[in-house]
């Protein structure tokens, strides 16, 4: 786990957000940037993937809009995040535009009923 979670400059960054006794949230981004071509002024989009997020106080969109700033603040250009786990809420009031493609994930050999997006808490890199 320490591999996934822990922060890498560069690759993944991960926070706490913690109380007097606890730590009550997690938030992760991954990197993944991307060569811009034949661009004479920029040749590469910093994109920013959010990555594993969890709550215990039910404060998810103050904790993404967080994540934003902190991501712009790092320099990237674009934040990405799928509507799996307890994203979704968040998603709207933070102004995300809705991809066009839909993201199929394929697990060999596993059988599996068919899972809404907020059932699913698997997010591959």
């Amino acid at each position: 786990m320490a591999y996934f979670l822990l922060p890498r400059p560069g690759v993944i960054h991960s926070y706490v957000v913690e109380d007097e006794k606890d730590i009550t949230d997690f938030v992760s981004f991954y990197s993944l940037p991307s060569t811009i071509l034949k661009n004479p002024d920029h040749n590469t989009l910093n994109a920013a993937y959010s990555y594993y997020n969890v709550t215990t106080t039910n404060r998810m969109p103050a904790l993404m809009k967080d994540t934003l700033v902190r991501a712009r603040d790092l320099g990237y250009d674009v934040f990405n995040c799928l509507d799996v786990m307890d994203n979704k809420p968040c998603l709207e009031p933070l102004k995300f535009a809705c991809g066009e493609g839909h993201l199929q994930y394929y697990l060999y050999n596993w059988r599996t009923r068919h899972l809404e997006p907020s059932e699913v808490a698997v997010v591959l890199v």
